[in-house]
């Protein structure tokens, strides 16, 4: 009778394989920061293969949401806006992706969860400081070239950092009760011109490599 070929090498992928993972991630994220943690790292000390984490999470992005316990990951909603318009309706478009997924019953708790731990722990508090920075601001960034380019996306963040806290973690009135429409009329100026920066007039802002929208 043959014997059964015991498996050797990595682990196959299944919910605990998952669950491992994610711990492990989570663990070293804290522990060594956002920048410093790779998948291939992860994969190594989960011994899986790294496709098998590509193919769970996606991306670093993604297995940073994951890792955090996010329904909906920051990072990964801005790059879906970027793709899906111009500079032009940027503003408006990030308000509403922002409302969507804050309102959400079932996205939005574990954001705000994440956000109050944030506040009270140092240690997640400086991971997600540095997520946001590399994954959100940097990526903004791009979009608007010049020398304060990182100057104008960090105030365009600060913008929807406090529409989120006055919405969703103070809830402060009349901002809590008004609708995405009005939202969005209110917020999208200031947002508008936080990405052109002091003084400067619409015409000056031009994305790299497409005609130049009015802001």
């Amino acid at each position: 009778m043959n014997k059964p070929i015991a498996q050797r090498g990595r682990r196959p992928g299944s919910p605990d394989t998952r669950a491992a993972i994610l711990e492990i991630a989570r663990r070293r994220f804290l522990e060594d920061g956002y920048h410093a943690v790779t998948l291939r790292s992860v994969a190594g000390e989960a011994e899986v293969d790294l496709a098998l984490i590509s193919y769970y999470f996606g991306s670093k992005k993604g297995l940073f949401g994951a890792a955090l316990a996010l329904g909906a990951n920051p990072a990964e909603l801005l790059a879906r806006v970027v793709r899906e318009g111009d500079l032009a309706t940027f503003p408006e478009r990030v308000v509403r992706q922002v409302l969507a997924v804050w309102d959400d019953p079932v996205t939005g708790p574990p954001l705000l969860a994440m956000m109050k731990t944030a506040i009270d722990d140092d240690s997640l508090g400086a991971l997600v400081k540095e997520a946001m920075e590399r994954e959100i601001v940097d990526r903004i960034a791009t979009l608007v070239p010049g020398r304060d380019a990182r100057h104008r996306a960090a105030a365009f963040t600060t913008v929807i950092a406090g529409l989120i806290a006055t919405r969703y973690l103070l809830r402060l009135e009349p901002i809590t009760s008004m609708t995405t429409d009005e939202l969005v009329r209110l917020m999208s100026p200031q947002l508008r011109q936080a990405l052109r920066g002091p003084g400067r007039p619409a015409r000056d802002i031009r994305p790299t490599g497409r005609a130049a929208p009015r802001l």
